[in-house]
């Protein structure tokens, strides 16, 4: 038997990965496990010389920099934060064919001098496949804190890769990782890498395909190529063919399928990863000491704040907590901007009047699309502009890959994903970013169902709504204290029934249209760290809050031109809305609501900022969004249009489970590349919210309370 095929790669590296590297450049690549300090050292190296965008063909973010160094120019691509090169996920496919198919000229992997151990797995699979690894042990100030010694200069010879220790941070070891790369580029530094041997079995299997692929396919490690043919990687062969230029892939195939194996196909990658963990604890006991006594801190910290018995307690008294401080920052800074944005408003029609401008052109400009664009950013900057720094603080701190590890149970006996928990906490902030963190959820089928059910957490756009509605009908008037907590504890109540129908959703949807089972992930628990102040702001203000603003503001500002439209063409002696509210009327009666309630959560589609304005329109028959004077004036016109203590429990249980907001569905649609997907994330959350708001109103009228 033989090949006949000789392989070579499709194009050159710009066309395969969009990188345009010049003759005088050079590619490195930036690999690591996540919660490394990758990312630091990415920023550090490049400063403001980089780019974000997605992989080609991907879901999956990249980030490229470049910088210079003595007489050479170098591209920094940061791959996605892996744990291993095995391709058991999208991030893992990603950062495994640029190494193996993108020819950078070296790879620099970050690992954590806190658990070098558990990061060297990484390390060893890299260096199968290039022939060009730096290892960057990072982090070591933590591990200074920790009275963790690491013998670099021992692993470095032991290993015969350069080793540099780095705290990205602080900028120590910066200098030293660029001299190293220079060196390595240079071809003066003289690698002598001691690959991992493993069991005589899968070596006689690697001698006998080694020299053919080595022969017939030379743009890759033929050794790595090896291994994971007989380990029966499947997605090799899918990246070989989009990488390659090659028809007689199969040909390879049949040269596997014919070897006389002595080993199942599925224990030859368990054989391997035990081999890699042998040698990665060996290098921990040889060249690493640690003090046990310091080491066990976080393990105290986390044996209450992951227990059975503490850890969901916790969880919701600190979630509590931040909507708490939430709720009271952002009313002051929301009260500024609303009086110096509405001022604003009061220039543009002293404007309009001067050059005698239509009064429906006045309408639709002015009280239509700067009023609604007004009361967007007014009641959704403050709360974002708070939320996110706590939620990126958190983050940093390292307690929510805890969140995710108390509620990793839940998910899994929902037939649903770990991770969901982590995409839910950013659903938090905005429904939107958090689909698009479910890009971190590697299987197609528990990513659709995370990105179908994002929508049963409260975003700080329904937040106006949900604090105004329990202030008016749940807080104690007379107590101030009281009055400020209610709204909080009405939220964090609300959320735990929306994780619990996130969970009922996710097990119907798992056995019905999405089947399956859940699959198994490492949730690494980061060691607790001191947080970034200023990388914190930078993610949280710029990279979450205006990017949902910018995004929230081009759907809700046209939209309030066209509210303002129907609310002003009148057919009789009522307006489109008022007719439309009126057909609505019998529905919304039979789920506790009325028709002006569901009109305006249907005009509430671009932004939930602006459902209560839009209800108060409706009620008051004012024509332009209609913002309430105090809780007592709210009051006074709920109750005068019939609202009882059922119409407000419901109106705040519609709010949590309706349709998700028009800024979602786009970001769904981008997501999912499809409308099926986008009209199914419409529909399932209406259908939820019709079925539990039919259930307590009936609950209601059989207990005679309505």
């Amino acid at each position: 038997m033989g090949l006949t095929c000789n392989c070579t790669q499709k194009g050159s590296m710009k066309d395969m990965f969009n990188i345009d590297k010049k003759d005088n450049e050079y590619v490195i690549a930036l690999a690591g496990n996540p919660n490394t300090g990758k990312s630091t050292v990415f920023n550090s190296l490049t400063g403001l010389h980089q780019h974000t965008g997605n992989w080609p063909g991907k879901t999956v973010v990249n980030a490229r920099g470049d910088f210079k160094f003595k007489d050479k120019e170098y591209i920094l691509a940061d791959l996605p934060g892996t744990y291993s090169l095995f391709a058991t996920s999208v991030e893992e496919v990603v950062a495994r064919d640029f190494i193996c198919f993108g020819s950078p000229d070296a790879v620099i992997v970050v690992t954590d001098a806190t658990c070098l151990e558990r990061n060297l797995n990484l390390v060893f699979q890299v260096m199968e496949l290039s022939d060009k690894v730096i290892l960057c042990i990072n982090l070591i100030d933590e591990a200074k804190k920790k009275n963790i010694i690491i013998d670099a200069k021992g692993i470095e010879n032991e290993l015969g890769i350069p080793v540099v220790l780095t705290a990205a941070r602080n900028c120590i070891g910066l200098k030293d990782l660029k001299q190293v790369l220079d060196t390595v580029i240079s071809d003066e530094y003289k690698f002598n890498q001691k690959i991992i041997k493993y069991s005589d079995q899968i070596e006689e299997m690697v001698d006998i395909i080694q020299p053919i692929l080595k022969e017939k396919i030379p743009v890759t490690n033929s050794r790595w190529l090896s291994l994971r043919l007989i380990d029966g990687d499947e997605s090799i062969y899918t990246s070989m063919r989009q990488y390659l230029d090659t028809t007689d892939l199969e040909l390879i195939k049949s040269l596997i399928q014919d070897l006389n194996l002595n080993i199942a196909k599925e224990k030859i990658r368990e054989l391997i990863t035990e081999e890699i963990y042998k040698m990665a604890e060996y290098i921990r006991d040889k060249y690493v000491k640690e003090n046990v006594r310091n080491s066990n801190r976080d393990q105290k910290i986390d044996n209450i704040i992951t227990s059975k018995k503490f850890g969901i307690p916790i969880m919701l008294l600190l979630l509590g907590t931040v909507f708490w401080l939430t709720i009271q920052g952002a009313n002051v800074p929301s009260a500024i901007l609303a009086d110096i944005l509405f001022k604003f408003q009061d220039t543009l029609t002293d404007w309009f009047v001067k050059i005698n401008a239509p009064s429906w052109l006045h309408g639709i400009i002015v009280l239509g699309l700067y009023r609604t664009l007004a009361w967007v950013v007014s009641v959704m900057l403050p709360p974002m502009a708070i939320f996110f720094p706590i939620f990126t603080l958190l983050e940093d701190l390292g307690y929510l890959p805890r969140v995710a590890f108390n509620l990793d149970h839940l998910f899994k006996k929902a037939c649903c994903h770990g991770k969901q928990c982590l995409t839910m906490c950013m659903g938090f902030g905005c429904n939107a970013a958090g689909v698009i963190g479910c890009r971190i959820i590697e299987s197609p089928r528990e990513r659709l169902l995370a990105i179908l059910t994002n929508n049963f957490v409260p975003c700080n756009g329904r937040f106006p709504t949900l604090i105004a509605i329990s202030t008016v009908f749940f807080a104690v008037a007379s107590n101030k204290y009281m009055t400020s907590i209610i709204p909080a504890l009405s939220i964090t109540l609300l959320v735990v029934i929306g994780i619990c129908i996130t969970l009922l959703v996710s097990y119907i949807l798992s056995k019905t249209l999405l089947k399956g089972i859940p699959s198994t992930f490492t949730l690494e628990l980061p060691p607790y760290r001191k947080p970034q102040v200023g990388r914190v702001l930078y993610t949280s203000i710029l990279d979450r809050t205006m990017f949902v603003l910018v995004r929230a503001i081009l759907v809700a500002a046209p939209a309030g031109a066209f509210t303002w439209i129907l609310s002003n063409i009148y057919i009789g002696d009522m307006s489109i809305v008022t007719h439309v509210s009126n057909f609505l009327d019998p529905l919304g009666k039979l789920i506790g609501l009325d028709g002006f309630i569901l009109m305006a959560f249907i005009l509430g589609l671009p932004a939930n900022e602006i459902v209560l304005p839009v209800l108060l329109m409706l009620y008051l028959s004012t024509g332009t969004l209609t913002e309430f004077e105090s809780i007592d004036s709210l009051r006074q016109t709920l109750i005068s249009h019939g609202w009882t203590y059922l119409t407000a429990l419901n109106t705040m249980l519609f709010s949590l489970l309706h349709w998700p907001c028009s800024t979602t569905l786009w970001t769904i649609k981008k997501e999912t590349g499809g409308i099926k997907w986008t009209l199914l994330a419409m529909l399932i959350p209406t259908a939820v919210a019709f079925i539990v708001c039919f259930f307590t109103t009936t609950i209601f009228r059989i207990l005679g309370l309505s």
